[in-house]
């Protein structure tokens, strides 16, 4: 991050208005090198915000497209690719399992295994003897942010040349990124590994990464350039459509989380609402919890958010434990509306604590969750679609 990122919906309004005169021709030419943590690059770091939602990806999406039609194309269409993550989960969530099953048995593994615990401390310090992946783990960990080519290559060198299980990066990842998202992280890494897509894996090549970081880097020699793609025994079950609850009317209470801080542009128009909860619960990305920084920006943006929902619905929210959760949405006896939550760690604790909340889905996601079951490219056309359609986010 060129500057330290202020988890407000303001700060990232000024943060998208500063990048908008590059999301056209310059964002497509320069997107793939990584200068440095030092120097500003061609990308445009929305990524905590969008993450989320303090901004949603119709907005950014329109708003690039408004400044530069259709130069923005290949801006837009890497935000489109965090719709479809979220989409292809939904519609496959025994893969989120799969994954909290294999970090297990990696966990496992490393209460066992001294060699393995040694390597996989080496690698989160910045200890491996491959400069260009230890100056980026002390990056992750000191900035709490990674350029996204630098983070294939990082995924890449973890996997095929270190050896080490693909869940203990995507792990530590969540527990530092503070754009550490459930389907784009778990989902990237898979898709390097060449679980996504069988047999298709990303390999970290020294000639891009020399070429990429304009040399400040030059790995030759150091990494497995020739190794296979890693394959799994369970194959993710065949899609299902994404499930979207009927919208909600009349009196209800609203309950905010960390998935969307935007609850005052969604729609509820049909609804009074007359109570407003939050919870927040960054821990659960990781095991262990997350860093400082990371819980610090979801809890404070989770704050302004109730604030634009106080001015929205003219009621004063309260923040909850999720063990609260119940009692609270028992004592007002009133139906319980929330903004859609992803398949993660909020999705699971809003259904084990069973108080039957509406999911109140956004337009965006409505129009592109279904056709993400498949292939990014079959996908692709329909983000031109739905920002031309988008009009409240």
């Amino acid at each position: 991050m060129d500057a330290e990122p202020i988890p407000t919906r303001d700060a990232g309004l000024d943060r998208l208005a500063a990048f908008l005169p590059r999301a056209g021709a310059a964002y497509a030419a320069g997107r793939n090198t990584d200068p440095g943590p030092e120097r500003k690059g061609a990308v445009s770091q929305l990524s905590p915000w969008l993450r989320h939602r303090l901004l949603t990806e119709a907005e950014v999406a329109r708003a690039a497209f408004a400044a530069h039609g259709e130069a923005a194309a290949k801006f837009i269409e890497e935000v489109g690719w965090r719709t479809y993550w979220k989409g292809w989960l939904e519609q496959r969530p025994g893969v989120y399992d799969l994954y909290r099953a294999g970090l297990r048995r990696a966990e496992n593994r490393l209460a066992t295994e001294e060699g393995l615990r040694r390597a996989f401390h080496d690698a989160c310090a910045g200890r491996t003897g491959i400069d260009c992946f230890d100056s980026w783990a002390r990056e992750i960990v000191a900035r709490n942010y990674l350029h996204n080519h630098a983070r294939m290559w990082f995924a890449s060198i973890w996997i095929f040349t270190l050896r080490l299980p693909w869940e203990l990066g995507a792990d530590f990842f969540l527990r530092h990124l503070l754009d550490g998202d459930i389907a784009s992280n778990t989902l990237s890494w898979r898709w390097v590994a060449g679980l996504h897509t069988p047999g298709k894996h990303y390999l970290a090549r020294a000639e891009n990464i020399a070429r990429f970081t304009g040399g400040r880097f030059d790995p030759r020699g150091l990494l497995d350039e020739a190794a296979e793609p890693l394959t799994e025994a369970v194959r993710p079950r065949p899609a299902l459509p994404p499930q979207f609850d009927p919208p909600p009317s009349g009196e209800v209470v609203l309950l905010l989380h960390e998935e969307d801080c935007a609850a005052e542009t969604l729609d509820l128009a049909g609804c009074t609402v007359r109570a407003v909860a939050a919870v927040a619960m960054p821990e659960a990305r990781a095991r262990g919890g997350v860093a400082p920084a990371v819980a610090g920006f979801a809890h404070g943006a989770l704050v302004d958010a109730m604030g634009r929902a106080a001015a929205r619905f003219g009621v004063r929210p309260v923040l909850l434990e999720v063990d609260d959760l119940a009692g609270w949405a028992a004592a007002h006896r009133l139906k319980v509306v929330t903004a859609h939550p992803p398949i993660g760690p909020v999705a699971q604790a809003l259904a084990a604590a069973d108080v039957g909340a509406v999911r109140v889905a956004r337009a965006w996601d409505r129009a592109l969750w279904p056709h993400a079951g498949r292939g990014f490219f079959g996908f692709r056309p329909r983000i031109g679609d739905a920002v031309a359609a988008a009009s409240g986010g």
